[in-house]
């Protein structure tokens, strides 16, 4: 947009969303719809044609609308959330349709139909950290109505709204009551925190209760097989049961950071069973899904969709506090957070993130010497140094053994440590039977453990069990879908397929893994050595020089990784003729 045509003026944006878009839309999308266009109808737009509004966007559950005051924008604001609230009074909670209001004033570029830069997008973010049924503005907004409506605010402080340089000071509109007094907020656990609320039983068929009540045990029941989270117990959460709830104020009360809820659905011999992750301090929706299946098989749906659930709240909550801890000052930082930052540093695979990683776990261990999940990660650190050759290698090899032992007697019956603990050794190439049987075992206590399969899977590999091991890949993929550890599968896939003599499918795996993760050794190793055996020989040469594959090198190691001499030999014979000189 740039150019002189560009206009601009000062206006107050509010920014509005319907809470659990997803989920309504799930449970009954032509029903949300029209309910909706009726909203909109009879509540948003004569509030805001009071209000000398201009309605710029209102569309998928959003609302996107101009003023020339603040003061205008924040009683739209209030009357739209008092208009909304007495709309959803006896409604059932999964049926509720519940706005959250952002407002910030400042300059906007503009056209004849739409508004944009910074100070909407502003808007929009606060809209998003908005309780349902609440507004959040920013302090722009706040110092323009002060003194001029008679208002309650909390102030938030400084927000860090994605995707805007700076924190955003804000402030909370106090519609109703919040937290009651004498009831104060429980600390939060030093780890990722959850409660399952009961499920709606959609439509009230009775007989689909027990149905709804069991599996939101079975999920609390495969929530709590992760030693790295913190679940409230059934008993607990189902004080809720029948009850419309604040999550923020269940947050409150329980003292978790995160809530799923969902509900449960009958259509004849079909189930659909809905569920969504909110954090609780913001009441942002971290994820949703839907699952579905048919009533005669309902304990086999019920026992999949926990494990399915499971294995994915638990990467995606690990991702989660990860970020929390990156944006914490380093003064502040607990044991959990020194381990969240090191954990981080290790997934690029990279030297210099690997000694990031070292010293974050190194803090970690002093403040907590018995830690199990820092100790094992700390062991793969050095484990990695060994393997590419990044310092010298007798040190890093006993280093990593050292770590590995105290690791497992600090934590023998964590799954994370045991798996942590099992790679590390792997990559300094321990006997595959011994690191079968930890891995084994650690998912046989928690089988929705998506790293686990992972680690599984590269045993498996150096071991010569290439289907196993690919269906074990596939299995981890399944529980942890997201783009950010794909890399480690793709790898390993593409080497099984090498191995198997597949060569087009191994160097398109390979090649793939390589765009995501570029750092990563083991893949170009593979891919040289693929090029090599499909007769590329020019390309296999030019890529051993581009990527610094040399005669003799660090490759060599990996003879001592792989059990099979067959798959052994194949793979060092690919990476002699990759690195011949011509």
């Amino acid at each position: 947009m740039a150019g002189e045509g560009i206009q601009r003026r000062l206006a107050a944006v509010l920014a509005a969303d319907v809470a659990g878009y997803g989920r309504l839309m799930n449970v009954d999308e032509e029903g949300t719809l029209a309910r909706l266009r009726e909203l909109k109808k009879v509540v948003a737009d004569p509030v805001l044609a009071a209000h000398r509004s201009r309605t710029v966007k209102a569309r998928s559950g959003r609302l996107l609308v101009e003023f020339a005051s603040a003061v205008e924008a924040f009683r739209s604001a209030t009357e739209l959330q008092c208009a909304m609230a007495e709309q959803n009074a006896g409604a059932a909670r999964d049926r509720r349709i519940e706005l959250r209001i952002g407002i910030h004033v400042g300059e906007i570029i503009f056209d004849e139909s739409d508004i944009f830069g910074d100070n909407v997008n502003i808007a929009t973010r606060l809209e998003r950290i908005a309780e349902p049924g609440g507004i959040c503005m920013s302090e722009a907004a706040w110092r323009e109505i002060r003194g001029k409506v008679d208002i309650a605010c909390d102030d938030l402080g400084p927000q860090l709204l994605k995707n805007i340089s700076e924190p955003v000071r804000a402030w909370r509109v106090r519609l109703g009551a919040h937290n009651p007094a004498g009831s104060p907020a429980l600390a939060l656990p030093d780890k990722p925190s959850i409660a399952v609320l009961p499920f709606q039983n959609v439509g009230g068929d009775p007989e689909q209760e027990y149905f709804a009540d069991g599996l939101v045990e079975d999920i609390t029941i495969a929530l709590a097989r992760f030693k790295s989270l913190f679940v409230i117990a059934r008993n607990s959460a189902f004080t809720y049961k029948g009850r419309a709830v604040d999550i923020k104020q269940v947050g409150r009360e329980l003292g978790v950071r995160y809530v799923m809820e969902g509900s449960v659905r009958k259509a004849g011999a079909r189930l659909r069973i809905a569920g969504e992750l909110i954090d609780a301090s913001t009441g942002a929706n971290l994820w949703a899904d839907k699952f579905d299946g048919v009533l005669e098989d309902v304990f086999e749906l019920q026992d999949n969709i926990a494990s399915r659930v499971a294995g994915l709240i638990d990467p995606l909550l690990l991702d989660t506090e990860i970020k929390r801890a990156r944006e914490r000052p380093v003064p502040d930082l607990t044991t959990y957070d020194l381990y969240l930052r090191g954990l981080n540093l290790i997934r690029p695979w990279a030297r210099n993130s690997v000694a990031d990683a070292t010293a974050f776990l190194e803090q970690a261990i002093e403040r907590d010497p018995h830690f199990g999940p820092a100790l094992a990660s700390l062991a793969l650190c050095h484990a990695q140094n060994f393997l590419n050759g990044w310092g010298d290698a007798a040190v890093e090899s006993e280093k990593a053994r050292v770590l590995a032992r105290r690791a497992r007697d600090a934590a023998p019956n964590d799954p994370m440590t045991i798996i942590s603990v099992a790679g590390a050794l792997l990559n300094l190439g321990e006997d595959t039977h011994l690191l079968k049987r930890m891995v084994d075992g650690a998912l046989a206590r928690n089988p929705s453990h998506a790293i686990g399969w992972m680690w599984s899977g590269w045993i498996r590999t150096v071991s010569g069990e290439s289907e196993l091991a690919i269906e074990h890949f596939e299995i981890s993929q399944r529980l942890d879908p997201r783009a950010s550890r794909r890399a480690f599968h793709l790898t390993g896939m593409g080497i099984c397929r090498f191995w198997q003599r597949r060569f087009d499918q191994a160097a398109s795996l390979l090649e793939e893994s390589l765009d995501e993760l570029p750092s990563y050794a083991m893949t170009k190793w593979a891919l040289a050595a693929c090029y090599a055996h499909m007769g590329r020989l020019d390309e296999a040469r030019d890529f051993a020089a581009r990527h610094g594959i040399v005669p003799g090198g660090q490759w060599l190691k990996i003879g001592s990784l792989y059990g099979d001499p067959e798959q052994r030999e194949m793979t060092l014979s690919g990476l002699r003729l990759a690195t011949e000189r011509s």
